[in-house]
């Protein structure tokens, strides 16, 4: 009888750890996984002119337009290890008034949400702020 026992507690502990096994694999693929990168990018404009304040939502890689200009949003990202993470993104902005200089892009860079003076946006009209990554 306490050979049987000792069998069945055996198959129990094998059965015990391949759970544990699948366990901390899953726990490690999830933890893996880039939660960091964004689909859509929220961006503040102010019309310098008429000093309104307006929200533009962009999903990523799509071209937007707003008013004169032409906005793409390339990536966003929020870092993920702070309590209040800094949000960048790689913007592209043209200019439909300039038919000059049609190919070049007003602002072809990163912004920073918690310091938007790095890298300024320099419009005669707009100012453009990155608000949100999500």
């Amino acid at each position: 009888m306490e050979s049987k026992k000792n069998i069945l507690v055996g198959n129990n502990k094998i059965n015990f750890y391949l759970l544990v096994l699948v366990c901390l694999f899953l726990i490690n693929y999830s933890y893996g996984k880039d939660n960091t990168e964004g689909v859509f990018t929220d961006l503040k404009i102010l019309d310098k002119i008429s000093s309104k304040n307006t929200l533009v939502k962009l999903k990523n890689r799509e071209l937007t337009r707003f008013k004169d200009l032409s906005i793409k949003s390339l990536k966003c990202k929020n870092s993920g290890f702070d309590d209040n993470p800094e949000i960048t993104a790689y913007i592209q902005v043209k200019d439909l008034n300039d038919e000059n200089n049609n190919e070049v892009f007003v602002f072809n860079g990163w912004m920073f949400s918690s310091s938007p003076s790095i890298t300024p946006f320099d419009h005669p009209v707009y100012d453009v702020w990155l608000v949100k990554c999500y």
